[in-house]
């Protein structure tokens, strides 16, 4: 016969599976991630499963810092500013206007 400090513990265990898998579906849809994928990831593969979609929501969150629109320079192409001395048609990265700044030659590649 099981003693009830068993049934308890496992009670227990399920309990805390059920809080991280549900946990795991209600926030990710908030990062665009799988909540299906995610709660099962969280419920079958005990505590690793659930600290993967906390590192991997924590990946996802935007960083206030680095403004998407501030990261390029404006162009025919969206050049990021790390970049933007390897084009020509870009003069100067930190003013962001890029612009039609040409070389001379019209057909260049």
């Amino acid at each position: 016969m099981v003693g009830p400090v068993v049934v308890l513990n496992a009670a227990l265990i399920l309990l805390t599976l059920l809080t991280m898998a549900g946990y795991a579906y209600l926030d990710a849809p908030e990062y665009d991630m799988n909540p299906t994928k995610w709660a099962a990831i969280s419920f079958f593969i005990p505590l690793f499963g659930f600290f993967a979609y906390i590192f991997e929501r924590d990946e996802r969150k935007p960083d206030p810092d680095n403004d998407r629109e501030d990261m390029f320079v404006d162009g025919p192409f969206k050049v990021h500013k790390s970049r933007a001395d390897d084009v020509s048609w870009v003069s100067d990265p930190d003013e962001g206007s890029g612009g039609d700044t040409e070389t001379g030659d019209e057909n260049q590649s």
